[in-house]
């Protein structure tokens, strides 16, 4: 009597086992990376109709849209962006694909050159790890000791500004020093 019961529990484990298999499975594709677009979004076939020695600004203007970004020493250099990024749970944001139009115009506004750049030509750059020191902030443990020697009043939450004591003052009337209860340095 005891085997078929057994039976059914172990039908029943293999179904939802089977069941739960098919359900995370499905749910990867859920968790895989979505990518998002950033940049000047141009296609191959927008910037392929500027011709060098033909076209101007005002024709990279209408194909193109404006640019990203000039260069940083040249008005006549245009550059357009544009990157395909996916999330890294923990990290920084990964790149999977990148476009880079640089245009270079002469003094008229002619189009000189044109040249495109992928994620091969991308140079890394590595982080330097170290620390700025700043002036005045380096203290040793006895100043941390001292430090808050002498700024402890007893009287300050007794009668302190905003008290209907008439602690709050008007215009020029600061409560906050010794003799005024307030949080100045007192003994």
């Amino acid at each position: 009597m005891k085997q078929p019961r057994q039976n059914k529990i172990s039908r029943l484990r293999n179904t939802c086992g089977a069941l739960a298999a098919v359900i995370a499975l499905s749910g990867c594709a859920v968790f895989g990376p979505t990518p998002t677009l950033r940049g000047s979004l141009i296609e191959a076939d927008d910037y392929n109709q500027l011709i060098p020695g033909a076209s101007t600004r005002a024709d990279a203007l209408d194909l193109l849209g404006s640019p990203t970004t000039k260069g940083a020493f040249d008005d006549n250099t245009w550059i357009y962006i544009s990157m395909s990024t996916y999330l890294i749970p923990m990290d920084f944001p990964g790149i999977g694909k990148q476009q880079v139009v640089v245009l270079k115009f002469d003094d008229a506004g002619n189009l000189q050159s044109l040249r495109t750049l992928n994620k091969k030509d991308s140079r890394s750059v590595a982080m330097i790890n170290s620390i700025t020191p700043t002036p005045g902030t380096k203290i040793n443990i006895l100043q941390q000791i001292l430090g808050n020697v002498g700024r402890y009043n007893p009287m300050q939450n007794m009668m302190g500004a905003g008290s209907a004591g008439g602690g709050a003052g008007g215009m020029g009337m600061n409560n906050q020093g010794p003799g005024h209860f307030g949080s100045g340095n007192s003994l």
